[in-house]
């Protein structure tokens, strides 16, 4: 496996390396290029990157790393939680995401000082560790109603629609078309024509102990302000507003019949489920999903 990449970063006046964007990139017979002009400036510096295998399975070691790694993500030439990202944030800073490119925590209060008195109308849109995809890459065929909620790294198919409260984390995304209306958390996937409604969620692996990745099958719903800790095969629905955890019981239902009384994590992954809560028990009950989900098709083609 040969993969190379050429970057330029940008660096602090004290010489900190704030970020890298990797212009040209090969990928074994892929591969994206555009020229970088070499110049002088002192707040820049040309990285050149020469990997193969061993180093998308190694740890991160420095910020080239961290940021060569979230460039191949969401150039979509590797899949999400294929490659080794142990150390991230460890090796990338907390900088000012601005208008003007960022800017480190140590300089931003001379930067704004220096705008205030001369009208250059800084404008800071973040402090964080990462920025927002298409400060870096603006993928095909894609929709983004708030660019913001999309981080570097995220990897988003053809056909996808972010609309303003979707939010769509690092090393996570989909793998279709798909309607983004809710949360999609660090190392989640999504399946082909699946929707996530209005403030829905999924559970990611980066804080709150769950230790399972979350998947999403295709042809899947989850209802606005529903959510999971569980995957889902294809051909679910989760109700509006159920929000299922590893530990909830679950009543399998056949008919009007409950079969067996199971925790979610045992049926996680199943397809051809509908999830609902029993407005008179309060029971969460499973029920055989014959309903289809159907994405609008005009809405994604996003030519």
């Amino acid at each position: 496996m040969r993969i190379s990449g050429t970057g330029i970063a940008n660096k602090s006046k004290e010489g900190e390396l704030l970020d890298v964007y990797f212009s040209s990139i090969k990928f074994n017979d892929r591969e994206i290029s555009q020229n970088i002009v070499h110049n002088q400036n002192t707040s820049h510096e040309i990285i050149e990157i020469s990997w193969s295998q061993e180093d998308l399975d190694r740890c991160i070691e420095n910020i080239s790393d961290a940021y060569f790694k979230l460039q191949l993500l969401s150039h979509k030439f590797v899949l999400p939680n294929t490659l080794n990202l142990d150390g991230l944030f460890d090796c990338i800073p907390n900088v000012a995401w601005t208008n003007y490119g960022p800017i480190s925590l140590n300089e931003i209060d001379e930067k704004l000082e220096e705008s205030k008195k001369s009208d250059n109308n800084l404008y800071i849109k973040s402090l964080d560790k990462f920025p927002c995809l298409t400060d870096y890459i603006v993928p095909k065929k894609v929709r983004i109603a708030d660019t913001r909620r999309v981080r570097l790294g995220a990897y988003l198919s053809e056909g996808t629609t972010v609309m303003h409260e979707g939010f769509v984390n690092f090393n996570a995304g989909t793998l279709g078309t798909a309607m983004i209306e809710g949360r999609i958390s660090a190392g989640v996937v999504i399946g082909n024509n699946s929707d996530l409604g209005g403030g829905s969620s999924t559970m990611g692996t980066l804080s709150g102990g769950n230790n399972d990745v979350i998947s999403v099958g295709e042809n899947c719903l989850i209802g606005a302000n529903a959510g999971i800790g569980i995957s889902l095969g294809d051909n679910c629905i989760v109700e509006a507003g159920l929000y299922i955890t590893s530990g909830t019981k679950i009543h399998l239902m056949e008919g009007d019949i409950i079969k067996d009384v199971v925790k979610a994590k045992d049926i996680s992954g199943s397809s051809n489920m509908l999830f609902l809560r029993d407005s008179t028990s309060g029971k969460v009950i499973s029920k055989n999903n014959k309903k289809e989900s159907i994405l609008n098709t005009q809405l994604h083609k996003n030519d």
